[in-house]
């Protein structure tokens, strides 16, 4: 990568830069391709001023990335590292919460067909999961296999969080030119939070309404329908899909699917 000039440098407005400090000082230029690229493998090197400027920062490099057509998955996962270990020192949140559970289709075939080159598939879908639910504010609960369980303060965030996952994974490329879809299940309710985590019939129906659920597809109950009300995020409707009888639970559940409106 070409290094640039004072005069260069000098030539390029702000917004070519990912952080412009309080004194004016301008670093991680992403004015091109490689200077992206650059910027992402030196990032963690940067002292911030604070966080809410290396947030403004990672969302600036992120873009970027974006519009180069560039998937920093190594960036993405660093960076997870170090959100997961702040966000698991918390307690969960008690009460009335949004629980997200999600799965990937076919997972038995995906494996038979990749034996060992599954690991890195399995790897690379947790970790679209885990930064649809961090961005959206939501807090990782558990993960098994293939399955990965979350939850959420508001419903309105979980559906904002499967949508923009279902939007990364409809985008990227697999391994042989498979399909790999992940089916999103979407409950509120009152759980019952424990030193093992959540349990309760919440839990039992959330993984329920996911199981109900096609790869590509999110689908969410009526309790988190009357949840979100009206605060449904732009650019999104719910489709009923009528009530349905559901392995293990005594009443049919009323589901609605998720679509994007684009």
């Amino acid at each position: 990568m070409p290094k640039l000039s004072n005069r260069k440098r000098a030539s390029l407005p702000n917004s070519a830069f990912a952080y412009v400090d309080s004194r004016g000082q301008r670093r991680l230029p992403i004015n091109d391709e490689a200077h992206v690229r650059n910027a992402l493998a030196r990032f963690n090197q940067v002292a911030f001023e604070d966080d809410t400027a290396r947030e403004r920062a990672r969302k600036r490099l992120l873009n970027a990335a974006k519009k180069h057509g560039i998937l920093p998955i190594g960036f993405i996962t660093g960076q997870l590292q170090s959100e997961r270990k702040q966000a698991t020192s918390a307690p969960l949140p008690k009460g009335f919460v949004t629980l997200l559970m999600t799965d990937i289709e076919n997972s038995t075939a995906l494996l038979h067909r990749l034996a060992n080159r599954y690991r890195g598939l399995l790897k690379s879908v947790r970790a679209a999961v885990r930064a649809a639910v961090l961005r959206a504010g939501g807090r990782e609960v558990d993960v098994r296999a293939d399955e990965f369980f979350a939850v959420f303060q508001g419903a309105a965030e979980a559906i904002e969080a499967a949508v923009a996952l279902q939007r990364t994974l409809g985008k990227r490329a697999w391994p042989d030119d498979l399909a790999v879809r992940v089916r999103v299940g979407i409950h509120s309710g009152r759980p019952t939070l424990t030193e093992f985590g959540y349990i309760g019939l919440t839990v039992h129906t959330v993984a329920r309404v996911c199981s109900a659920a096609h790869g590509g597809q999110t689908v969410i109950s009526a309790e988190t329908k009357r949840a979100v009300g009206g605060s449904l995020p732009t650019g999104i409707r719910l489709r009923r899909l009528g009530r349905r009888r559901l392995p293990g639970l005594a009443e049919a559940v009323e589901l609605y699917q998720v679509e994007p409106t684009d």
